[in-house]
């Protein structure tokens, strides 16, 4: 119960963090660089604000121990979530929504799903099938909008998938997912000075709309929910981790029929049924190996 609560929330944070992307970078209100500086910075103050009160908290009762003060999460984490916001920004402004998804999440589940294998995550056939569905299903959904794209554009949603799908891998280690998460975001700041350097000469491209956006991109999408997706991540196996993310397109619908008055319209429903059937299958499945971390 706790792996599914978890996930669901992380996926619905996900899927918000794509519709606030939509809002601030398509309809022009920021720049993909200033969004992704004050992306991290708000997602950085947030956690560290959280972070305090709850180191606080377990020093009042006594609880805060030695494995959990040592967490300060690393460098690596730090920096594929630096690679992913980044490139993520500067290709979504370039790509249509279907073709940037399409390369995004097949970079995430190949990333994630290779590692599984690699760690020896066997899946049974009907796994197997039920994933293939749920590919299936996700290019269903995404192809219409989807276009050619540009070599560069197309290059950096790779590489941004491929960066996220290491962040998240590695959050299956971590003994405390706020600090982790709180701290990786703490340490990204350091490549802000040097964002800046690009950032500046396009001032004047920021919105007070888009200043909010990024704000809630970071300190709520981001922030918590990736606090949130840590605290999955060890209940579940990295190729369960991959294929439960074909869900974040869907759920990024919903949200733009409910906030942005998008349509709705018969094919989304007949490849979300697809999707979430097929994730679902794939879930419920209980015949693989758990992996070694």
């Amino acid at each position: 119960m706790k792996a599914t609560l978890y996930t669901v929330i992380a996926l619905i944070a996900f899927a918000a963090n794509s519709l606030f992307c939509r809002m601030a970078l398509a309809e022009g209100y920021i720049d993909a660089w200033n969004f992704t500086i004050i992306r991290l910075i708000s997602a950085a103050a947030c956690l560290g604000i959280i972070i305090a009160v709850h180191t606080q908290y377990l020093k009042l009762n006594r609880s805060l121990d030695g494995a959990t003060v040592k967490e300060k999460g690393s460098w690596l984490s730090s920096t594929s979530l630096v690679i992913y916001a980044l490139c993520f920004s500067i290709a979504y402004v370039e790509l249509d929504t279907g073709t940037g998804a399409l390369i995004l999440f097949s970079a995430v589940q190949l990333t994630m799903i290779g590692w599984g294998i690699y760690k020896k995550e066997q899946l049974s056939a009907l796994q197997w099938l039920a994933f293939i569905v749920a590919v299936a299903g996700f290019i269903y959904l995404m192809l219409p909008s989807a276009a050619m794209p540009s070599l560069s554009a197309a290059t950096l949603m790779a590489i941004s998938g491929s960066a996220w799908g290491v962040y998240s891998i590695r959050g299956k280690s971590c003994v405390s997912p706020l600090r982790a998460t709180g701290f990786n975001f703490i340490r990204s700041l350091v490549a802000v000075p040097i964002l800046l350097l690009v950032a500046m000469s396009r001032l004047g491209e920021i919105s007070m709309q888009g200043i909010l956006l990024a704000c809630a991109s970071g300190a709520i999408a981001s922030g918590v929910g990736y606090s949130i997706w840590y605290m999955a991540m060890p209940l579940l196996k990295n190729t369960q981790a991959a294929i439960v993310q074909l869900c974040v397109p869907v759920l990024a619908a919903v949200l733009g029929v409910v906030f942005l008055s998008e349509q709705l319209t018969l094919e989304f429903v007949i490849a979300s049924s697809v999707i979430l059937g097929a994730v679902l299958v794939f879930i419920l499945n209980k015949k693989t190996l758990k992996a070694p971390i």
